[in-house]
């Protein structure tokens, strides 16, 4: 376990578990997403991290960035370190999986439903109430539209609408909403269903999909195919996984 001074970090059996630690809110302040940022590139160094679980302890997930760090000289590196956070998650080599317990609110929405995978508590609540203190939320407004709609985004951006976690699922916010007794079930569910692929291809998988995303059809394809033939196809796994197939037997990875 790596203690920091605002989040914890552990990896275990392949998955790490990183969780915000600086209740009851968690609000992200410039040293707070620092860290955050530093823990992130130890993930992505760590080769046997199959899947990120993102949590947080406290009533609430986040309640987003620190009003103070929106004024002033400190908007500019507010913005770096909090944007770094997403440029990170999305070059992870592996699926990540948040656990929102609680609220999760401007920013603290912004970054629990980046991840791939979002496991929210009944209880949990989401929304973007930017616009009420006269800002709007750049991760949201370029994030959401892929995730939810355009016309959702604007309804939840233009509003400042917080939603609670049964309609942030039915809007394709959130990928599933359990009782607050069933989260952490829930979460090791999604973890069992990654824990018998491959780490290189997982990975592979996972980047042809970001790759692809918003490009037009014919070079999202090219992109990709390139992708397979390069580098999926130069992986032991991808050999093992088709002979396996053939032969009628469990394959035996070599990235377990």
């Amino acid at each position: 376990m790596v203690e920091y001074r605002f989040l914890r970090l552990g990896v275990a059996e392949g998955v790490a578990r990183l969780v915000l630690a600086r209740p009851p809110l968690n609000i992200l302040t410039i040293d707070m997403m620092e860290e955050l940022n530093g823990a992130l590139e130890r993930v992505q160094s760590l080769l046997e991290v199959r899947a990120l679980v993102l949590a947080a302890e406290g009533k609430a997930f986040s309640a987003g960035v620190a009003v103070e760090d929106h004024l002033g000289d400190r908007v500019k590196p507010m913005l770096e370190a909090f944007h770094r956070i997403f440029h990170l998650l999305r070059a992870l080599p592996c699926p990540s999986v948040a656990a929102v317990q609680g609220a999760a609110l401007g920013g603290g929405s912004e970054l629990a439903t980046f991840c791939d995978f979002v496991i929210a508590s009944e209880a949990a609540t989401f929304g973007q109430p930017e616009i009420k203190v006269g800002v709007f939320p750049p991760i949201a407004a370029v994030h959401y539209p892929a995730r939810i709609g355009l016309a959702r985004t604007l309804q939840l951006l233009l509003t400042g609408e917080v939603i609670g976690a049964k309609e942030a699922e039915r809007i394709g916010l959130v990928d599933r909403v359990v009782p607050a007794a069933q989260l952490p079930a829930a979460v090791e569910e999604v973890l069992a269903k990654l824990s018998d692929k491959s780490r290189a291809v997982l990975a592979l998988t996972r980047r042809a999909v970001l790759d692809a995303a918003g490009q037009p059809f014919e070079a999202a394809l090219r992109a990709v195919e390139a992708l397979y033939h390069a580098e999926l196809m130069a992986t032991e796994d991808a050999h093992e996984g088709l002979k396996a197939f053939v032969e009628k037997r469990a394959p035996v990875w070599k990235h377990r």
